[in-house]
């Protein structure tokens, strides 16, 4: 059985309520990896904060890190003790010169696709 193809979340969004294990995609600029450590952080300014989410790169390694280049992730949160989650990176793309507002458009979009969509499948099953 293939993995989960992942839901998309906005950087600040990735927090502990989401489920252990749950497929998830996320972008951001790489301002930090720790190759000892198997750990990027990827980083997107989100209004007046910035907001900073960490990823296992146990799977994806050796990859060719360009700091400052903005990344795709898709992956699986995992909760560790004491801190936020880490997502378990299973592909880790550099997507630099993608177009960031008209990513975060789409996945709005898409959001509003599938909620429409199920509403209709609730509405038919009753």
């Amino acid at each position: 059985m293939l993995p989960s193809a992942g839901v998309y979340y906005f950087p600040w969004e990735i927090n502990s309520s989401i489920p252990e294990g749950e497929a998830l995609r996320t972008f951001g600029r790489l301002s930090c990896y720790d190759l000892a450590r198997s750990e990027a952080i990827l980083s997107t300014q989100h209004g007046s904060a910035q907001h900073h989410v960490r990823i296992d790169t146990t799977l994806v390694e050796p990859f060719e890190a360009q700091l400052g280049s903005l990344y795709v992730v898709l992956g699986e949160a995992e909760h560790r003790e004491g801190e936020s989650p880490v997502i378990k990176a299973r592909i880790l793309t550099c997507v630099e010169g993608m177009n960031v507002p008209l990513l975060e458009q789409a996945i709005q979009e898409q959001r509003k696709y599938f909620q429409e969509r199920q509403q209709r499948m609730e509405s038919g099953t009753s």
